[in-house]
């Protein structure tokens, strides 16, 4: 909210409230987007970061894979692979709270489909008049309902849209307003992409009072690419809102295990960081801190992953001994795709990203494959843990990756002590 608004309410805001509600929508925007663009209407939205992109520094205009993306580039709905439910939190300063809550469902011949909603809510705030004498309290909130559509064009191009209805109240004054965000994403190659959306065509504008406010037209773009096999993420992006410089943001993102994350990030000349744990049954828990003005920004974030596309293999038994009883371990393999399946493989690697066996085959994966820790020669592989990766790619040359999952070969046995009977 800017200062004209404020004013235009009346005097019985005063000094005070106005000032604690500039530092509320300051603690809202992402770290250092204030120095440029606080106090611009719909600032609260354009800079709103998760808990996973404030990890990231805010740079997810080109990766946008998850239903909050829609907030940076609403093509990014386009690359998920699986349905998701994703809700996000953060207690800000004197008593403000941000929430994000989304639904989002991959398409295939259909586009791809997402409900997004967030809102911004101030503790209580003193209201006095021009005397500053005390007039009690009042409240203050922002809320964006985004209804959102992506569809590939074709097996590199996505496009997408969001069509947004903003309210906005101060006190007994509130306002609505409609716009519409529209992004593309290219995939380059299968491990590099570049993004960019145009955000607040045409709106929103919200009336409070006397005093009408437009959210600013804002261009982002950046590049996202893939590295170390998949499990790490480089990302930077440019912002530019109308009427302001242009703000670099920076991240990267690295999978120690299938299970754990690390993020570094780098926004607005504040740095950032973060991490993720996957649990069992799809569910992902994301933290981020970032450090900004008015003190350190906690974001953390929940999401359930479920049904869609996907790709999924599972060793069984995890550890095997190809000289014990379990001789072998079968990797049971599943997939859907979005177009009818081409190809498939699987490559199991060493500790040190070693291809030491891989299998292949056209159309979709069988139901298992064995394997009995030999390599590609036929010789045996030593003692420890190895991992293994399905993909699977679709007739229009798109790719899903299963998790990365672990198996492990183990000949020399528990240790233990040997009992001796006495002899009769």
């Amino acid at each position: 909210m800017n200062w004209h608004t404020l004013n235009g309410c009346g005097g019985a805001l005063g000094a005070r409230a106005i000032i604690l509600i500039a530092a509320m929508t300051i603690s809202a925007a992402a770290p250092g987007a204030a120095e440029e663009v606080g106090g611009a209407p719909g600032n609260w939205l354009s800079s709103y970061v998760g808990a996973r992109t404030l990890g990231l520094g805010g740079a997810f205009v080109a990766t946008a894979d998850e239903p909050l993306g829609v907030i940076w580039n609403p093509a990014g709905l386009n690359s998920l692979e699986q349905n998701e439910v994703r809700f996000e939190t953060a207690s800000l300063n004197e008593d403000t709270a941000l929430h994000g809550l989304s639904f989002a469902v991959p398409g295939s011949r259909l586009p791809s489909f997402g409900v997004s909603m967030v809102a911004l809510r101030s503790g209580e705030f003193e209201r006095t008049d021009e005397l500053n004498n005390p007039l009690g309290t009042f409240q203050t909130g922002d809320t964006a309902v985004l209804v959102s559509v992506a569809k590939g064009i074709s097996p590199r191009l996505s496009l997408g849209g969001n069509f947004k209805w903003v309210r906005q109240s101060v006190e007994e004054w509130s306002g609505n307003g409609l716009g519409v965000d529209i992004g593309a994403m290219y995939a380059v190659t299968p491990s590099l992409r570049v993004g960019a959306s145009i955000l607040n065509l045409g709106g929103p504008s919200i009336t409070l009072r006397d005093s009408d406010e437009k959210y600013p037209l804002e261009l982002r773009g950046g590049v996202g690419a893939r590295v170390l096999g998949g499990r790490g993420l480089v990302t930077c992006e440019l912002d530019q809102v109308q009427g302001t410089g242009v703000r670099f943001r920076g991240g990267s993102e690295y999978w120690i295990q299938p299970q754990f994350g690390l993020r570094l990030g780098y926004g607005d000349s504040h740095p950032g960081g973060g991490m993720s744990y996957r649990l069992d049954r799809g569910i992902q828990v994301d933290y981020g801190l970032a450090d900004q003005e008015l003190g350190f920004v906690h974001r953390i974030g929940v999401s359930y992953r479920f049904g869609g596309y996907f790709a999924k293999s599972a060793a069984d038994p995890a550890v095997f001994s190809p000289t014990g009883e379990q001789a072998v371990t079968k990797i049971h393999l599943t997939a859907r795709t979005k177009a009818d399946a081409a190809s498939w493989s699987l490559a199991i690697r060493d500790k040190s990203e070693q291809t030491v066996r891989s299998f292949a085959g056209k159309g979709t994966p069988p139901a298992h494959l064995v394997w009995d820790g030999k390599d590609e020669t036929g010789l045996p592989l030593p003692d420890g843990v190895y991992r293994y990766r399905l993909m699977v790619a679709d007739s229009e040359g798109r790719e899903m990756a299963s998790p990365g999952s672990m198996v492990e070969i183990a000949t020399g046995g528990p240790e233990g002590a040997i009992q001796v009977l006495p002899a009769e």
